[in-house]
């Protein structure tokens, strides 16, 4: 047996960080792309670009600034500020982990 969760943070009750909206956030900061982000995730562009909006909406946060065509082409960053969510979260997340197996060893017998 091995114990799982779920982690996400709310904003009057709305998902504004969770553990599959920082692997978008990681992957748009990796690839310098929303369309290469959602590709990795296996998700649509409009999915990932929808999940990007909500978080920016219920944040009041800019996460991702993005450059359109040109001669390089397009592309996407993260915020500053996007950027110390996801060091937060995942330092939060990280710590969860460690919470939920301390627990379960804590409660269930290892035979």
């Amino acid at each position: 047996m091995q114990p799982r969760y779920n982690l996400w943070i709310e904003v009057n009750g709305e998902v504004v960080l969770s553990l599959w909206r920082a692997e978008l956030l990681r992957a748009i900061a990796i690839s310098g792309s929303i369309s290469a982000a959602a590709e990795k995730l296996e998700i649509p562009y409009r999915t990932a670009w929808q999940k990007i909006h909500e978080m920016e909406t219920r944040l009041g946060e800019r996460l991702v600034e993005t450059q359109t065509g040109g001669q390089h082409g397009g592309g996407a960053r993260l915020t500053t500020i996007a950027e110390v969510y996801l060091e937060q979260f995942d330092r939060f997340a990280h710590d969860m982990e460690r919470f939920v197996v301390d627990a379960f060893e804590a409660n269930f017998d290892h035979r």
